[in-house]
């Protein structure tokens, strides 16, 4: 094995199970423990990896912003999973809020080819327009214009939401730090927006994909036990599984 590959499987094991022991992979390779100590510097000065006391933990990722038209065709077989399994959650006569995330784009699709019942209330752009060309009843809200994520946010957004009492709501998120127990967004005026849909809807569901449990956002907007459910496109890693069972949050 070559010096690269040994990096490339640390990494791997650091990835599926959110830290590494320098014991346990000198074992693993059949090497030194001061030869993986030096891999481990190495990948930290890479920037791949953070050195903690007798092994290494992922680096959280900072997301940045990106444009949501770039955002939505990022991997979208794990959207349709996640849409697929919300959208078997609707049930007629519901008043539905979805929020700005590209996987709600996918969930409006589903709904306004479906023939259901019921209204649905969005500040996002791109859902009112998907429904707009359906039978689906749309509610838009309005507000000041984040050109970036496509949706209204800001104090008109919330004026207008704060009346509205949903029986269900889609909520997403840039970042989930379970062992912070902290759900996180870009800005605080989106953050805002979600936290008071949060408390007007009856069910709560946090949909994302399950590798936002490794990035951060800038403003937390939510605990974990503020959400019914996640429904999410894999399995969790054994200790943020645990995380969510101590909240009781299902997670599908």
């Amino acid at each position: 094995m070559t010096v690269e590959q040994r990096h490339q499987e640390i990494l791997n094991e650091l990835h599926q199970n959110g830290k590494v022991r320098v014991k346990d992979l000198a074992e693993k390779f059949n090497v030194t423990e001061d030869l993986i100590r030096k891999d481990l510097n190495v990948l930290e000065n890479a920037g791949q990896l953070k050195r903690n006391y007798g092994g290494a933990l992922p680096i959280k990722q900072n997301v940045q912003r990106m444009l949501a038209s770039k955002k939505k065709i990022l991997n979208m077989e794990a959207k349709n999973r996640i849409a697929r399994k919300a959208f078997s959650l609707i049930k007629d006569g519901q008043l539905i809020y979805l929020d700005i995330s590209t996987t709600n784009v996918v969930l409006a699709r589903l709904i306004a080819e479906s023939g259901l019942t019921v209204t649905v209330v969005t500040n996002m752009l791109e859902i009112m327009d998907i429904l707009s060309h359906s039978n689906i009843e749309v509610v838009g809200i309005g507000g000041h214009l984040d050109y970036g994520r496509e949706g209204f946010i800001g104090a008109l957004a919330y004026e207008n939401l704060k009346h509205y009492r949903f029986d269900l709501a889609f909520v997403g998120a840039i970042g989930i730090e379970a062992q912070e127990n902290a759900v996180t967004i870009l800005t605080a005026e989106e953050g805002l927006t979600k936290r008071l849909m949060l408390k007007n809807s009856a069910v709560k569901y946090l949909v994302c994909e399950e590798e936002k449990l490794r990035r951060q956002g800038n403003y937390q907007f939510a605990c974990i036990e503020d959400f019914d459910g996640l429904i999410t496109d894999r399995e969790l890693r054994k200790e943020d599984q645990k995380v969510f069972d101590e909240h009781f949050v299902q997670v599908l």
